[in-house]
């Protein structure tokens, strides 16, 4: 079963139109991963830029919001269907131009389209 949707949050996440989740510490299958740096849904391709911190040597990562299977705003989580080695082997965030362009975005896309919501690729 592939993800559906990527740019779109599912209905069953828990996220509410015009929520702002700047500053969520991001969960993945097999830990923290960081937090939400900022939104952005240029070309209708709604993600998160996540700052991973440390976790991926100082850099960020794109996170389409199809990923996002969880918002607990009490606890201030976002949680991913993905573990964290599979954020890092997503096509690499350089710059913020990136988070606009559609040759980059649909790459990010593809890469996470492939994911099942065990975390595992499909076959």
């Amino acid at each position: 079963m592939t993800i559906d949707g990527i740019w779109s949050y599912t209905p069953d996440s828990g996220y509410a139109e015009g929520q702002d989740l700047t500053g969520y510490a991001v969960v993945t299958a097999d830990g923290t991963l960081g937090h939400v740096e900022r939104e952005a849904d240029p070309h209708g391709m709604r993600h998160l830029v996540v700052d991973t911190g440390v976790w991926l040597f100082g850099r960020s990562a794109v996170v389409p919001a199809g990923v996002v299977t969880a918002v607990d705003h009490e606890g201030r989580t976002v949680s991913l269907v993905c573990t964290g080695d599979q954020v890092k082997d997503a096509p690499r965030f350089r710059t913020d131009s990136e988070t606009t362009d559609p040759a980059y975005l649909t790459a990010v896309g593809d890469h996470y389209r492939r994911l099942t919501p065990r975390g595992t690729t499909s076959a």
